[in-house]
C-alpha cells in the first residue's frame, strides 16, 4: 500500500538546496512541489533571487559526487552545456603566502568550473525531466501553517499571482536561505530558538567575466591568490568558465572592500599580493559590469540542540548554516545534505522522527567546512566566541601546508579534505599529527 504520509511534499526556494532537497525527496512521495517567489529563466541567466550568484561559484568533488548520485549522468549534462573540466592540483594553480605557487601535482580529482546561473540551469532542465515534481514560480510562501496542537506542520500559505494559497503538505522543507519562515514559526508558537553561532568577517567582495584570451598559454586554466593573512584579507579567484571567458572575483574583509568602478577595480588587482592575475586578465576585454555583494558573517543554527521539532519541517542548505562565500562551500554541502535525506527517506524513517535524525546526520557533513570557516579568526577584527586552540589550530595548519608541498599524499589528502571528499578529522590521524608536530 501506497505510503499515505508521503502524499505531497513542499519546498520553498528553487536554488541549489531546494532543487536538490526535491529530487531527493521526489524518490519517496508521491508529488513535489518547488514554490519560488522569483522568475526562473529558461537559460543561464541571473536572477534577482540570487543576487549573489553573479560572484565565483566552486562547485567541489564532493558537490560533484552527490549531484551525481541524485542525477546519474550530471557530469555529462555539465560537459554538454559548457562547463570547464578541470584537475584541482594541476589546472587551477594555487598561490598562497611561502608557496607562489604550490607545487603543482596531478591529483586525479576532478571539478567543473562554470557560472552559477549554468549550474542552476543544468540542474532545473534535470529537475523538469522528473514527472513528480513541479515548480511554482511569482510565488511567495508567506507562512507555515501548523496543526491545531502545533505538533506538527500540515502546509505553507503563499501569494501566487491569482491570490493567496494555501497549500496541503505532509513534508516542508525550507531552502530559502535565511530559515525566515521557520524561524517565524517558532516565535508565533513560543517554541524554544535554535543557538546560532556567528562568525563576523564583513566579507565584501566583486566579480566581472571578462574573456579568456586565446593567447594564454600559461599551465593552468584558473588561479588563486590567497591573502597573507592577518596582515591583509585580499584575495582572488580567476575561474575559467563557458564560452571561453574567465570569472573573476576579489576580495577583502572587515572595511577593505573592493571598489565598484572599472579602474579602482583594476587597482584593487594590481594591490594582490602576487601580480599572476592582474597580468593575466589586464588586456582581457571584459563582458559584463563589475557586480558587489556583501555578507556580514558566517552563521550556523544548532537545530540539532533542540529537544523538539515540528513534524513535518525541515531546514536545509543556508538555512541551517551559512558559510564564508570564499571557501567555496555552500553549494556542494547542500547537496550532500540532500544525498542525507534521500538515504533516511529510503530507510522509511518515520516523518515525527525524521527532522531529528536529519539534523543529528548532517552534522559530521556540516563540522569540516565549518572547520575552515574558523579559520577566519585569525583576523584581530573578526566577531564570535574564539576557539580556545585558535593558535594551535593556525600553527598546525601552516606546518600541514608545509608538508603537503613536499609530500604527494599528504597533498592529496589535504585536496580531499578540502573538496568536501573526506572528514577534517582525516587531518588528525595519529601517524600524520605526529608528522605535523615535528615541523611545529
Amino acid at each position: 500500500m501506497p505510503d499515505l504520509a508521503r502524499s505531497h511534499a513542499v519546498v520553498i526556494g528553487a536554488g541549489m538546496a531546494g532543487l536538490t532537497a526535491a529530487q531527493a525527496i521526489s524518490r519517496h512521495f508521491a508529488k513535489v512541489t518547488i514554490i519560488e517567489r522569483d522568475v526562473l529563466p529558461a537559460e543561464a541567466a541571473p536572477r534577482s533571487g540570487t543576487p549573489q550568484a553573479q560572484h565565483a561559484h566552486t562547485l567541489l568533488a564532493g558537490g560533484l559526487k552527490a549531484l551525481q548520485a541524485l542525477f546519474p549522468g550530471f557530469e555529462n549534462d555539465l560537459a554538454e552545456a559548457g562547463a570547464v573540466k578541470a584537475r584541482t592540483g594541476k589546472d587551477i594553480r594555487m598561490e598562497r603566502p611561502g608557496f607562489d605557487p604550490f607545487p603543482t601535482r596531478d591529483l586525479g580529482i576532478d571539478i567543473f568550473c562554470m557560472s552559477r546561473p549554468l549550474l542552476e540551469a543544468v540542474t532545473r532542465r534535470r529537475i523538469q525531466q522528473t514527472r513528480n515534481i513541479n515548480i511554482c514560480v511569482r510565488s511567495r510562501v508567506t507562512g507555515l501553517v501548523p496543526s491545531r496542537d502545533a505538533m506538527r506542520i500540515e502546509g505553507v500559505r503563499y501569494d501566487s499571482e491569482d491570490g493567496p494559497v494555501t497549500l496541503e503538505a505532509d513534508l516542508v522543507v525550507e531552502a530559502s536561505g535565511r530559515c525566515g519562515l521557520t524561524l517565524k514559526l517558532f516565535e508565533e508558537l513560543s517554541l524554544p530558538m535554535p543557538e546560532e553561532t556567528e562568525i563576523g568577517i564583513d566579507q565584501a567582495y566583486a566579480s566581472t567575466i571578462v574573456e579568456r584570451p586565446l593567447a594564454h598559454n600559461a599551465e593552468w586554466l584558473g588561479n588563486i591568490i590567497l591573502p597573507s593573512a592577518p596582515a591583509s584579507s585580499r584575495g582572488a579567484f580567476l575561474f575559467p568558465i563557458e564560452k571561453q571567458r574567465w570569472l573573476l572575483s576579489i576580495g577583502g574583509n572587515h572595511g577593505d572592500a573592493p571598489p565598484g568602478d572599472r579602474a579602482g577595480f583594476m587597482d584593487f588587482v594590481r594591490s594582490l599580493r602576487t601580480p599572476t592575475i592582474y597580468d593575466a586578465i589586464r588586456d582581457a576585454r571584459p563582458v559584463t559590469d563589475i557586480v558587489r555583494y556583501q555578507l556580514p558573517c558566517s552563521t550556523r543554527r544548532h537545530f540539532e540542540r533542540l529537544e523538539s521539532f515540528p513534524a513535518g519541517l525541515l531546514a536545509i542548505g543556508d538555512a541551517l548554516c551559512r558559510f564564508n562565500p570564499v571557501f567555496g562551500q555552500g553549494m556542494s554541502v547542500a547537496a550532500q545534505e540532500a544525498v542525507i535525506l534521500d538515504r533516511l527517506l529510503a530507510e522509511d524513517v518515520p516523518m515525527e522522527r525524521l527532522a531529528r535524525d536529519f539534523f543529528a546526520a548532517i552534522q559530521d557533513t556540516i563540522a569540516t567546512p565549518w572547520g575552515v570557516a574558523v579559520s577566519d579568526f585569525v583576523y584581530p577584527a573578526t566577531r564570535g566566541v574564539r576557539p580556545a586552540d585558535l593558535a594551535q589550530r593556525l600553527k598546525y595548519g601552516v606546518a600541514l601546508t608545509k608538508l603537503a608541498a613536499g609530500d604527494p599524499e599528504v597533498h592529496r589528502l589535504t585536496v580531499e579534505v578540502s573538496q568536501l571528499l573526506k572528514p577534517q578529522a582525516a587531518l588528525r590521524e595519529p601517524a600524520l599529527a605526529a608528522r605535523v608536530m615535528a615541523l611545529m
